[in-house]
């Protein structure tokens, strides 16, 4: 019999890769999204930029608000759920809207609740390296962040964001609901994840826009200083991270998604730039965000439970520019 999936948030980045891999499988998969204006969210009648999820007979979507969703089908069985649904967006996005994850923390206690009535056989939930304690990212003290620098019963340091404290308690509930209501499930921390149709709000394609538009210029400029160090995983290799590990762990507990390799905005940019064929200088412009100095993940527990990244940086560059740069 074909497993049944559920997919909270499916409409976006990630869950349009989730969903096509979900669909190609021949499970019987269920969309719950209801498209909101900056999460990069795209509506499946106008279709997705790299397949049309409407050509398989396997997909079933709807456009509503997942907790009213939940309302209607309180009991609905399924043998995975993937919750990807927040308020999500570019770090100034949240930065000048911190409250709006006051909605994601309403999102995943109604998720939370759903789960104890329904009782699906295993839940995917998607958390954010934010979660992170941002003293083991400064400048003078950084280094690649392990899973086990955060404990529910020792220290969880000061997230990234109020971003990164709503992530924190989606975990936490997933810790209780298995100890109290018997779900099984797994939490991840993808650290900066990035490919061909990420919404241009994010660092990644911005900087590949960027350096579309500006190609031949004597000056590119990049956020903040642009020494700030980040741990860039292709979103596929996240995919099949996540595949390849889902059902290795049930307690709620967390692992990264990552590289374990760290690269400057600046380099980045520069690498982007030599693929097009120009070496301008590269400015940061302090007036703009930042966030923190390096977030890199550990890869250990990773390979531990058989994932390994594929995809090169210089080849996800390539990806990306050629993507944008034949669909602008």
């Amino acid at each position: 019999m074909s497993k049944k999936i559920l997919i909270t948030g499916g409409a976006g980045f990630v869950g349009r890769r989730l969903v096509k891999v979900m669909l190609d499988k021949k499970y019987n998969v269920v969309v719950v999204d209801n498209i909101t204006p900056l999460t990069g969210g795209i509506d499946p009648e106008k279709n997705w930029p790299l397949y049309s999820p409407k050509d398989y007979q396997n997909f079933t979507f709807y456009k509503k608000d997942c907790r009213k969703w939940f309302e209607e089908n309180p009991h609905e069985k399924f043998d995975y759920v993937f919750h990807l649904a927040a308020m999500v967006g570019g770090r100034e996005i949240i930065e000048n809207n911190p409250l709006i994850v006051a909605e994601d923390l309403s999102i995943d206690s109604h998720f939370w609740q759903w789960c104890a009535n329904s009782n699906p056989k295993k839940v995917i939930c998607f958390s954010s390296s934010a979660c992170y304690p941002i003293d083991l990212q400064r400048q003078e003290s950084h280094r690649l962040l392990k899973e086990e620098d955060i404990s529910f019963e020792n220290y969880i340091g000061i997230p990234d964001l109020t971003y990164g404290w709503a992530k924190l308690t989606c975990e936490y509930l997933a810790r209780i609901a298995h100890k109290k209501n018997g779900i099984n499930s797994i939490c991840y921390r993808p650290f900066s994840g990035y490919g061909e149709d990420q919404d241009l709000s994010y660092p990644f394609p911005s900087i590949c826009k960027r350096v579309l538009n500006n190609k031949g210029n004597n000056i590119i400029n990049v956020w903040g200083s642009g020494k700030q160090l980040r741990d860039f995983i292709y979103i596929d290799d996240c995919i099949n991270g996540v595949i390849k590990t889902m059902d290795k762990i049930n307690d709620g507990s967390a692992i990264n998604l990552s590289t374990g390799e760290l690269t400057s905005f600046i380099d980045f940019t520069a690498q982007a730039c030599a693929i097009l064929g120009f070496n301008p200088e590269i400015r940061g412009i302090e007036s703009k965000p930042e966030g923190v100095f390096a977030r890199g993940g550990d890869t250990e527990k990773q390979q531990k439970f058989g994932f390994k990244y594929n995809t090169k940086l210089i080849d996800g560059i390539k990806k990306t520019i050629n993507y944008l740069s034949n669909n602008s």
